[in-house]
């Protein structure tokens, strides 16, 4: 569903009030640069300011809905609007090549063409550089749009040629209060909620049976880990690895076993923070009280450790079982 002008302006106050500025002052630049995590609104965000670039009639910088061009961006038949996206793994030379013959073309509708690259980062050198040239000669009445998650993964010269505007991560607690009021459970928008900023995952998340299964699995582990270690050691076998096979995966199990011995110790602190697991407030207050301050960072550097680890290309079933033996020496 569409968000409203106010629901972008509580998303991403600072955007907003920097593109409907530009747009009122007709100081538009000839290529702007989204950049922000997933869920923090920069696809959403484009397409509002991409309509109002379009629109015949808009009322306060914010675009009509009502007009022709509103009418055809909607519908995504504006013929001045060229999408490119991955190919694959990258975004291709060749897509860009396409897109620069068409921007070049006389199109159907006159006024503004707008070319908008998702995943930027994903372009390889030979695309890049294609881009490049490209931006470094801008056409008139021509504005790029390029998207990313990851800055740094960019050219250094395609950076410089576009205006940076950075899109902050979406708060948790209000990513929780969105998640719980379409009715979501409250312990389940807490665990998804440090997983991901963005809603739309958090809501494929929790309706992902294998994750509600990986869920009740990390903290089956947490309460035999303390207490078990041959027990924990079987439970690895039996459980945790069938579930956690894909590197993806592992590294998703061990943040949500993280998150377990973090709110352990924030228990223990007494610290009212919001935890990932509130419905084992109890269990986490019983355990506090087994545990002293320097166990528990003990157990929470061996996670951290076995995270660090992972990347190397271990091998996953020995660096599991090492770690269920730390958190039994912690």
């Amino acid at each position: 569903m569409q968000k409203t002008i106010d629901e972008f302006l509580e998303m991403q106050p600072v955007v907003m009030k920097r593109l409907q500025g530009a747009y009122a002052k007709d100081r538009l630049a000839h290529a702007y640069l989204f950049e922000g995590p997933a869920g923090s609104g920069k696809t959403e965000i484009t397409h509002f300011f991409v309509k109002l670039l379009l629109c015949e009639s808009p009322v306060e910088n914010v675009p009509c809905e009502t007009c022709r061009s509103c009418q055809l961006y909607n519908s995504g038949n504006h013929t001045n609007v060229l999408f490119i996206e991955p190919d694959g793994q990258n975004i291709k030379i060749d897509q860009i090549r396409e897109l620069i013959f068409k921007l070049n073309k006389t199109g159907l509708n006159t006024g503004r063409k707008i070319y908008v690259i998702e995943q930027a980062d994903r372009m390889n050198n030979s695309s890049a550089n294609a881009l490049l040239k490209f931006l470094e000669e801008p056409e008139f009445n021509v504005t790029a749009i390029l998207l990313t998650e990851r800055l740094n993964a960019l050219m250094s010269t395609i950076r410089s040629r576009c205006q940076l505007v950075s899109f902050r991560p979406l708060s948790r607690p209000k990513l929780m209060e969105k998640l719980i009021a379409d009715g979501m459970t409250g312990s389940m928008a807490a665990t998804v909620s440090m997983l991901t900023q963005s809603e739309e995952e958090a809501v494929l998340l929790a309706q992902d049976e294998q994750f509600a299964q990986a869920r009740k699995t990390v903290l089956k582990l947490v309460e035999v880990a303390g207490s078990n270690v041959h027990e924990a050691l079987l439970m690895l076998q039996a459980e945790w690895l069938p579930l956690f096979k894909e590197k993806e995966d592992a590294e998703r199990g061990l943040d949500m076993l993280l998150f377990a011995y973090r709110d352990i110790a924030s228990v223990k602190a007494g610290l009212e923070t919001a935890r990932t697991y509130p419905d084992m407030e109890e269990t986490w207050k019983q355990m506090a009280l087994q545990r002293s301050f320097t166990v528990l960072s003990k157990q929470l550097q061996a996670v951290l450790q076995a995270k660090q680890q992972l990347p190397r290309n271990m091998n996953r079933t020995l660096l599991m079982e090492q770690l269920m033996l730390n958190l039994q020496e912690g």
